[in-house]
This record gives structure tokens, sequence and C-alpha cells, in this order.
């Protein structure tokens, strides 16, 4: 995946190079870099110029196409027969429409023909291998067309590069030319083979937005079938692209009849929308039944479907999660949270019998679920479980105390954030002694200043720099000897003039 500061602060670099003098082009230069390498190669390139009008390397004809001058940019395009086709392609969303315009008529003569005519000059002059297949050429363009595609100018380059990809018609030869006949454009368009291949270079792009838009003109050209469309879905990781994908697939079953195979590779992916999409789609694929297997899945949004779809079946999701709540050898943190989203107040004692359960994580959401629910657990049993080997459960625990924490022992908690007590302990108790704030928490965090938890330490030193020491003293909660001491612990930590003032 590109790193668009990196690239941009590259691209900076080799403009202020070229302009210094170096003797590579900027295409060697900027060659493995992405898109907004190229976009802030021009910006520094226009900056540079208009800060010192007369560099050692103004006279370059990539400075000269980057000028701040209109006309100086159109006399590049005029005199420079191979171009960049990055550079270009920037020039073609310029803000002066003879500009725009003239590159655009070079850009399209150039893809045709820059790479067979002129391939061993670019690759010398390069030092890369230039592709034969204008379809490589075009691929490559298409991250940094589409984020000049938010420039006022910036979509022409998107909405062509659509159009070849949906063979409407070619950019290698009507570009500059609207009137050919379309039996003309039928000679030169991209082939079906060229089509596909620059489909499946970019729908695996390492660029999110290339993805996104590659996915979209690949479902609007109905590229792929069913199941290959619920295997993109399935492992895409971007989210927009994965809906992209999971829509076309659900409409392609819809309109052609239901695919087992198609809604079962749905189910296996990683993504909760993609599986809550398959839960849905069991319907039209007659496996209603199987709605109570995701039930307890990992995703509350694929156990709503689940629900929605068994209750369509005319199940009962209450009774299904109650039957996995109570057989201690099938209940999971999952099942557990289902039945906390169908569960009454009634239900607590279901919950509660959970609460020592040999599972951490069964433990932790049972008591999240309590919780939710609005019981109330008793001080003693929370305290205890802030001693869980589980940090899950600690936390719950501390969450659950934390509205009362005001009414705690502080020495008691105070003794938990000892060194002995491991890591989730001792910040469950510390989040507890912060809860209840005034000078129980002061002594708290001046203790933890030097934590080996380097979480609690931060939080505690953080704290200490903030505190109002006088307010604390004005209110008697704690006496001057007490703060005098603490404030000597907390010298490591102040600021020089602020400890001599306090």
């Amino acid at each position: 995946m590109w790193s668009a500061a990196e690239d941009e602060s590259w691209g900076r670099n080799a403009a202020a190079g070229l302009l210094e003098g170096h003797e590579s082009p900027a295409a060697a230069l900027l060659a493995g870099n992405g898109p907004d390498a190229w976009t802030g190669f021009d910006r520094e390139v226009r900056r540079l110029l208009r800060c010192h009008p007369t560099p050692e390397g103004g006279g370059r004809l990539e400075a000269r196409l980057c000028h701040p001058d209109g006309r100086v940019r159109m006399a590049a395009l005029a005199a420079w027969r191979n171009p960049p086709l990055e550079l270009l392609l920037i020039r073609c969303a310029d803000w002066v429409p003879q500009v725009r315009d003239r590159a655009r008529r070079v850009l399209g003569r150039a893809v045709a023909r820059y790479p067979v005519r002129n391939r061993d000059r670019a690759r010398r002059a390069l030092n890369r291998p230039v592709a034969d297949d204008p379809a490589l050429v075009l691929t490559a363009l298409v991250p940094l067309a589409l984020r000049l595609a938010g420039r006022e100018h910036g979509g022409w380059a998107v909405e062509q590069l659509e159009a070849a990809l949906s063979g409407r018609y070619s950019l290698l030869a009507a570009w500059w030319r609207p009137g050919l006949p379309s039996t003309t454009w039928s000679r030169n368009s991209l082939t079906a083979a060229q089509r596909e291949a620059m489909l499946e270079r970019l729908t695996g792009s390492a660029d999110r937005p290339t993805r996104r838009f590659a996915a979209r003109v690949a479902v609007a050209c109905g590229q792929y079938g069913t199941r290959e469309l619920a295997r993109r879905a399935a492992a895409e990781g971007d989210p927009v692209t994965g809906r992209t994908w999971t829509d076309a697939a659900l409409a392609a079953m819809a309109a052609g009849g239901p695919d087992d195979r198609a809604v079962d590779i749905l189910l296996g992916s990683r993504s909760a929308p993609v599986r809550a999409a398959g839960v849905t789609a069991l319907r039209r694929a007659g496996r209603a039944a199987e709605a109570a297997d995701h039930l307890a899945d990992r995703a509350g949004q694929v156990r709503a479907c689940a629900r929605w779809l068994l209750r369509q079946d005319g199940g009962d999701p209450y009774a299904h999660y109650r039957g996995l709540v109570t057989d201690r050898r099938r209940v999971t943190r999952y099942a557990v949270a289902g039945f906390r989203e169908v569960a009454g107040r009634s239900d607590g004692p279901l919950l509660r019998a959970l609460l020592d359960h040999p599972e951490g994580p069964v433990r932790a959401t049972a008591l999240a679920g309590l919780r939710g629910l609005g019981l109330v657990v008793e001080d003693a049993v929370l305290l205890g479980m802030l001693e869980d080997p589980s940090a899950s459960v600690s936390r719950e625990a501390a969450l659950g105390l934390l509205g009362v924490a005001g009414r705690l022992d502080s020495a008691a908690l105070a003794d938990r954030t000892g060194p002995e007590w491991p890591p989730h302990t001792r910040r469950a108790a510390f989040r507890l002694l912060r809860g209840r704030g005034g000078s129980a928490e002061l002594r708290a965090c001046v203790a933890m200043m030097t934590d080996p938890d380097p979480v609690l330490g931060l939080y505690a030193r953080s704290t200490v720099l903030d505190w109002n020491w006088l307010s604390t003293l004005d209110e008697g909660e704690a006496h001057q000897a007490e703060l005098g001491a603490l404030l000597a612990r907390a010298a490591q930590v102040l600021d020089v003039r602020r400890l001599r003032l306090l």
C-alpha cells in the first residue's frame, strides 16, 4: 500500500533535485512511487519556480511542463515528443483550457504509440522496462487519474478510462476526435482480452481507490459470474469494495437463481457485512433452517440477520439462545452476547450463573450482559472479580464498579495496585481510584508514576502534571504535610518553575 505522505515527500525532493541540475529525468527519479509523488512533484516545481524563476534546471522540459505560466506549459507540450505520461495526465486536468486540450491530444497519441515505437529509447532513459501493450500503460495511470478526479477538470480521464474498460470506445485514438465514426472507434478500441487483463490487475491493486473503481466497472460490465463475485467479496478487505462485490453477487443470485456454493463462500468470509449477506441469502436458497448455526456469530450484525431469518422461518431465537447459555459445554462468549440482545431483566439468573464459568470471555460477557440489563451485582462480588485471571473479566468488573467508586475502600484498591499484582488487576484498581477523585486519586497517581506498565505510568504522570494542588488543600481533602510529601515525590515530573511556585 502506498504511503501518500512519503510519496509526496519523494516527489518534492525529486522536484528540488531536478531544478538543482540533476541529470536523471523525472520519470527515473519517481519510478516505483505512487500517484502522490507525481502530484507533489508538479506542485513543488511550480512553487520553486515562483520563488526562483531562473534555477539551474528551469529549462528542463519536465520543469517547463509544470511551470506556473500556462504559455510555458503549452510550449513544452508542443515541443516534447515523448513526455512522461504521468505529467501529461496531470496537465489533462490543467486549469488553462488550451493546455488542457493539447495535453489530452498528446496523451492519446502517446498512449497509442509511445510504448511500441520508443520502447528501447524509453527503457534506456527511464532505466526500467516499458510495456509493449498500451493496456498496461493505461493500468499504471489509473491511480493517478483517480487522484486527479477531485479537481475541477480532473474527471475527464476517469470517464475515458471507464469508457475504455467498458468497451464503449477507445482511449487510444478517439480522445481528441469525438466526431469519429463508431467503426473507427471499434477498430482502435481495447480488445476483450486487454480489458479483462486490465480489470484483473486493477482489482488486485494495493491502492484502495483503484480497487473500488475497478470493482464498480467490472460489476457494471458483468465481467464475473456469481461465484467469482462471491469469492471476491469474501476476500476483499476494504469495506466499500466488499460491499460492491457483495451486492453484485446477491443481485446475480436474484436474477439467475440461488447458488449454494456462492452462499457458502459468502458465509465463510472474515468480513461481517459479507457474512451477514450470506445469511440473508440462505432464505432464497431454501436453507433458512441453517440460520440457527449463525446465532452465535462473533459479529452482532450477523447475529441480527440470523435472528431475522429464523423468525421468518417460524423459529424462536430466544429458545435457541436459552438452550445455548444453559449448556455449559456449548456456550460461548458470542452466544452469551446474542442472548443478551434478546433477553430481559427476568433472565438475570441465567447470566449470573455464568459468572463462575471456566472460560474467561464467557464470564466477562455475562458480566457485561448483567450491566446492560441494568441488574445490580454486589460490590463484594465485583471486587473479587478484579483479581480474576482474565483481563476482560477484570475490566468488566471495574466498569461495573466505576459508578459507585466513591463508596469503595481506597486502601483496598491501592493494595491492588502493587507490583505483585498482574497488570490488568492494577489497571482496574487504578481506574477505580481515578474514578473516586480527590486525594485518593492523587495518592494513586503519585505512587504509580514509575509503574513498569507504560500505560499506567503515562496516565499517572499526565494526571499529576495537570493536578490542582491548591484546590486539594483548600477543600481539606488532605493535610498540608501529606500534600508536601506527595509534591516532593512528584518533583521528578513537574516543571522546576511550577514546583518552586507550589
